[in-house]
């Protein structure tokens, strides 16, 4: 069979699908899809015991006969679910409701995660950059790529920057791509929106980061490069000793970043300075996550460690964990060997339980609220919250959230010690 009748048989299944859950609703496709993974959901009992409790649940639009989930990613309002087959899925981050789903690209073609502004989720499916109004899922344009894209798109005031594999950064107009889309040119006349490109000596492992003065970018040739946000001058050039293979994190002016040469750097992302660096037992190449003054980092399958952001200062350490989740409170919420979720103690990393959710592998490394989120592979996403708590803590941008007494007490300030908020809710181990 050709590919283009492939193609279309499947853009067939997708309309079908489409048409097919608006004329059953949303609870009733939903349902039709998750009907085998319900039954090894946690009891809200069972996530009691964890201080916790299921906020919702709800199935991205994809065939689970053929499709698995490709990317899980959110912002602080919607959470966005990318299918193998190019289909990607938004639900309400807080009530789960289903917002919109769009197929992008052709099927089967590779998409980098979604990343979003206030107005609109980017995309890049092969060479071509796709924009989509964040509220109501409208395709706003897309637009052609000069080069073969390494990480997703990001976005400052006037630019859009792209990562390639040959190790450019290309910087677009914003304001010309939103002239070639009122003029209808795009994506023919796309070239026209570039303004300027970098190039380093190795594929570009970092999505390109702005403050409004430099825009920040790591390569595989082992070096952390800063560059004016117009003039694409070189500020400065941070080299290490083997290659910067994870997506940097960044908290105020400090940029951290982890070398295969198992060293871990917080550099100023100003001046290239070395504020502290951080030796691992075994090569990093995982992307850390900073929550308030604590920066965990996952050293392989060796474990997690969390240090302080302000000084790299080990707090402690936990073997087997896999990734990071999310924080609550007092409590870490990690995925060791097995798949299981372990909670643990913030201060310490003293382990507090385990949920059994090897069904759930999909997970979401949680940075900017206190809502946990995983999935089957099928589609099945399931948001799990604190305890009769309505409000959601905002970790990473705290004032977007309005200040409200239920919760403004257990906001903890970065700079004190984690789980000075605490409940003092426990939980017990979960045995199988």
């Amino acid at each position: 069979m050709s590919n283009a009748r492939v193609q279309i048989q499947n853009r067939m299944f997708f309309v079908g699908f489409m048409i097919l859950g608006s004329l059953l609703g949303p609870s009733q496709s939903n349902s039709a899809f998750a009907q085998r993974s319900t039954s090894v959901l946690p009891t809200q009992s069972v996530m009691g015991q964890f201080g916790l409790e299921r906020a919702w649940q709800g199935q991205a639009v994809l065939n689970p006969s053929r499709d698995m989930i490709a990317h899980l990613t959110m912002d602080e309002d919607t959470v966005y679910v990318q299918s193998t087959a190019g289909v990607i899925t938004a639900f309400g981050a807080e009530d789960g409701r289903q917002m919109w789903s769009l197929q992008l690209g052709a099927t089967d073609q590779p998409q980098t995660p979604a990343v979003s502004n206030e107005t609109q989720v980017l995309v890049i499916a092969g060479s071509t950059m796709y924009a989509i109004d964040r509220n109501k899922g409208k395709l706003l344009y897309r637009m052609r790529l000069p080069g073969q894209p390494s990480t997703a798109p990001t976005l400052d005031e006037i630019h859009a920057y792209i990562g390639t594999i040959d190790g450019s950064v290309y910087a677009f107009s914003l304001a010309k791509i939103q002239t070639l889309f009122q003029e209808q040119r795009l994506p023919d006349w796309s070239l026209e929106a570039f303004v300027w490109r970098y190039k380093t000596g190795g594929q570009i492992s970092s999505p390109p980061m702005s403050d409004g003065r430099l825009v920040t970018f790591a390569s595989l040739d082992g070096s952390l490069y800063g560059v004016g946000m117009r003039e694409r001058d070189l500020v400065y050039q941070f080299e290490t000793d083997g290659p910067i293979s994870a997506p940097v994190a960044k908290l105020g002016n400090s940029l951290f970043l982890a070398s295969e040469d198992q060293t871990f750097f917080a550099v100023d992302g100003r001046n290239g300075a070395v504020l502290w660096d951080f030796a691992s037992p075994v090569p990093l190449n995982s992307q850390p996550v900073v929550v308030g003054s604590d920066l965990f980092l996952v050293a392989g399958t060796s474990g997690i460690y969390d240090l302080s952001a302000k000084t790299g200062a080990k707090r402690w350490w936990h073997p087997g964990i896999t990734k990071f989740v999310g924080v609550i409170n007092d409590r870490v919420f990690v995925t060791d060997v097995d798949m299981n979720l372990n909670m643990l103690a913030r201060k310490d990393g003293a382990l507090l339980g385990k949920l059994q959710l090897r069904h759930f592998p999909v997970r979401i490394a949680n940075d900017r609220t206190d809502r946990l989120f995983v999935a089957t592979t099928s589609g099945l996403v399931v948001c799990m919250k604190p305890k009769d708590r309505i409000s959601p803590v905002y970790h990473k941008y705290p004032d977007r959230l309005p200040l409200l007494p239920e919760f403004a007490s257990d906001n903890p300030n970065p700079e004190d010690i984690p789980g000075a908020g605490d409940s003092g809710e426990s939980s017990e181990m979960i045995e199988e």
